[in-house]
């Protein structure tokens, strides 16, 4: 590959937004992966009109191989714990034994959600079009979670949303999610930050500024308004 695909996730979130607007999403609501996905989904709730939430997923690895994902937690009005029941067979796991480790990472997602949200209150996907959006999809382990997760909160769809992916992990998600919009999926795939000209890793005041700025895009004018 000799030119990245995109100049940085906002301008790829501008043109996977032209790919998803006018089909009809039934009350859509937008939820960004953090951090990465953020950038992403801004364009794409604005140019939606949808409001835009998080959906923090946390690994919780096996013990003395904390790299290995026994299971994830996935935030949300309620939050859910996927299994990956190869890794807990293989690992003698039970989820009993994982308890403590999900406790942790619940108190880590509300401490980001608390940080990059404050008080507002995680929004239901019930009865509506659920667009999952990330910066791109290597392995798809956080993506494949967060739809299992969203798929038991009943959503009329799940629609996955994503500048660029593996050939892989597209095929996976596909198999999972009800539609998925992948601008690109080139086989010479080796990270998602190849893809990109600024693929820098935001820090949290980032994020903070850019849900801040959606918020107040998205609110209508009041009296102390122009």
């Amino acid at each position: 590959m000799s030119q990245p695909l995109f100049a940085d996730r906002t301008s790829a979130g501008e043109r996977l937004a032209r790919e998803i607007v006018g089909q009809g999403w039934v009350r859509p609501v937008v939820y960004a992966l953090p951090r990465g996905g953020v950038p992403v989904a801004v364009p794409v709730a604005a140019a939606l009109g949808a409001p835009l939430d998080l959906l923090l997923v946390r690994k919780i690895g096996a013990p003395r191989q904390s790299e290995l994902a026994a299971a994830s937690i996935v935030d949300g009005e309620r939050p859910d714990i996927i299994y990956n029941g190869d890794v807990m067979r293989q690992a003698g796991l039970t989820p009993a034994s994982l308890e403590g480790r999900a406790h942790e990472q619940l108190r880590e997602i509300e401490r980001r959600r608390s940080l990059y949200l404050r008080d507002r209150h995680p929004i239901p996907a019930q009865d509506r079009t659920a667009i999952l959006v990330d910066d791109g999809l290597a392995t798809g382990a956080s993506m494949k979670a967060a739809i299992t997760a969203i798929r038991r909160r009943h959503p009329l769809r799940i629609v996955v949303a994503t500048p660029v992916a593996s050939p892989e992990a597209l095929r996976d998600i596909e198999a999972l999610a009800d539609q998925v919009i992948c601008l690109a999926a080139p086989r010479d795939f080796r990270a998602v930050g190849y893809f990109y000209d600024d693929f820098h890793q935001l820090d949290d005041s980032e994020v903070i500024g850019l849900l801040a700025g959606a918020e107040a895009g998205a609110r209508p004018p009041g009296r102390d308004q122009p």
